[in-house]
């Protein structure tokens, strides 16, 4: 509030926590506690944490807010069964429990429960014995909730997974995870640290790091939407840049060893033609397992696990790497569809693994976390499943250098998590195919998913634009609502920040030219910059 000249008061109002102009004119504004380069589901985490703690936050990435690592994961948040193998009996119990807080409080709209099959053949690395009592454990650590394992015969299992290879097979353990969409993830947790005041901004990118009188860093940055480079004045710094962790981390010193070794992971997806009840997790070797995934009503396969040496941003899928990915769901499937004339897309990510002997595939999926000479916090690595512990445990590295002195991690639920239970998803489903019987109840359920209690504010809007409840493609379930509020409120500024990553079209195959076009015509109209 303001005083004019006449003495009547004026309100200003906030500025809008997802409007370009706004955020770039609030970097240019005073000194920020915390400046977090990389807006990955770990740095947007942080950002959330710490704003909810009161400090003020800017949380930059220098290309889509979760548009890398964050977006290209195998989409499961998992107590890792694979690591009771190497005894990792700490892991798993810490994995059950954030499992637990996903799907129940943080975010149960997006986190779903789905049972998992893993099948043992004879001659393979599993014997029934030994699987049972894997399962047995592995229940145990979550204290047997939401973990429940199981021994099926080869023909209970086929029940749940029609494709199932029963050649050979003498049974398959059945267990208890969870599936979700990553990049949604993602982004209702950078838009809970921008409700919550953080500074939130994409194709933002951090040229130079430099640390000024008065104990400070200050920041370059080149953002799109600014003719000019920004100055970002912070007294903390968190570099969670994912792959580009040992680059950022030469901003503060050019000399800087590398620290982490980068893992690709290639995933495929294809029709699902008939329900599965359950995902499917088969051994490759000793160290690698490979999922089929019914995902959003398609089938996800993956993941490959090599070295990668180059450019981050030049990472891709070849042939060779989809090959692969068919060969090993072939140990497990008998689908005529796993051939790559069936394939909707592909997506290949980078994972950062500590830089050890042995390569990728050996190294522990462990958290980096390091403290440069400047004082920047660098962190990268983990898993999707634990990132809420990952958060916490880098702030609390800043915790003296912020003046925090209680900093406790939340559970409270992201926008659109207030549906807590499935009862309450299916109930909010149900009353927008009764209040808008245009749309299709899978749409409906669709947009419950992807949106929670955030979907009736959704699908209002979209009753109120011409088209905006109309489906992208006749083939999918997004509609034209979802563009619109991508454009507006989740920063989207490219058709494939909104095809690939805000909605599924684009994992679905659907991002055909006219879509594209018509997607690229609203986000000009929408006055949007070009992204770096």
């Amino acid at each position: 509030m303001v005083k004019t000249g006449s003495g009547d008061a004026v309100i200003i109002p906030p500025p809008t926590p997802w409007r370009r102009a706004d955020a770039l004119t609030e970097l240019t504004r005073g000194c920020f506690d915390l400046l977090i380069i990389g807006a990955g589901i770990i740095g947007s985490r942080i950002a959330l944490e710490a704003s909810a703690a009161g400090l003020r936050v800017a949380l930059l990435d220098a290309r889509d807010l979760g548009g890398a690592t964050s977006a290209a994961s195998s989409k499961l948040v998992h107590g890792g069964l694979r690591y009771l193998a190497t005894g990792d009996i700490r892991r798993v119990r810490e994995a059950h429990h954030e499992r637990r807080v996903l799907v129940h409080r943080v975010a149960p709209h997006l986190v779903r429960p789905l049972p998992f099959l893993l099948p043992a053949y004879r001659g393979g690395p599993h014997r029934a014995p030994t699987l049972a009592a894997g399962l047995l454990l592995y229940a145990s650590l979550s204290a047997f909730r939401d973990a429940h394992a199981r021994l099926l015969t080869p023909a209970r299992a086929c029940r749940l997974v029609p494709a199932l290879r029963t050649d050979d097979c003498i049974g398959a353990g059945l267990f208890m995870d969870a599936t979700t969409h990553d990049h949604r993830l993602c982004l209702a947790t950078a838009r809970g640290a921008a409700l919550a005041g953080a500074v939130v901004l994409n194709y933002a990118r951090v040229v130079e790091l430099d640390r000024v009188p008065g104990d400070r860093h200050a920041a370059t940055v080149v953002a799109a939407g600014s003719p000019d480079p920004i100055r970002v004045a912070a007294r903390t710094v968190i570099n969670a840049a994912g792959p580009w962790v040992d680059a950022v981390r030469r901003l503060e010193d050019p000399a800087a060893p590398p620290l982490a070794q980068l893992s690709k992971g290639v995933h495929v997806v294809l029709p699902l033609d008939e329900p599965w009840r359950a995902a499917v997790v088969a051994p490759v070797d000793r160290y690698r397992v490979t999922f089929a995934i019914p995902w959003e009503g398609m089938l996800l396969l993956g993941t490959t696990d090599t070295a990668y040496e180059g450019d981050p941003d030049a990472v891709a899928v070849t042939d060779a790497d989809v090959a692969a990915v068919l060969d090993e769901a072939r140990s497990a499937l008998t689908m005529p569809t796993l051939a790559p004339g069936a394939i909707r897309a592909t997506f290949a990510g980078l994972r950062v693994l500590p830089r050890l002997p042995g390569g990728p595939a050996r190294a522990p999926r462990e958290r980096l976390l390091v403290r440069g000479p400047t004082g920047m916090v660098s962190v990268a690595g983990g898993k999707l499943t634990t990132h809420r512990r990952i958060a916490h445990e880098t702030l609390a590295m800043l915790r003296a250098d912020l003046g925090v002195r209680h900093l406790t991690l939340s559970d409270a639920p992201l926008p659109g998590g207030t549906l807590a239970t499935p009862e309450a998803l299916r109930i909010a489903a149900a009353r927008l195919e009764r209040r808008y019987p245009a749309l299709d109840p899978s749409v409906c359920r669709h947009l419950v998913h992807l949106y929670g209690s955030d979907a009736n504010r959704l699908v209002a809007r979209g009753a109120a634009q011409p088209g905006g409840l109309e489906r992208i493609d006749p083939r999918g379930p997004d509609i034209w609502a979802q563009v619109h509020r991508a454009v507006d409120e989740e920063w989207a500024l490219t058709p494939d920040d909104v095809l690939r990553r805000r909605t599924t079209v684009g994992l679905r195959g659907l991002a055909e030219a006219p879509v594209i076009a018509r997607v690229a015509a609203l986000l000009r109209t929408a006055g949007g910059p070009a992204p770096l």
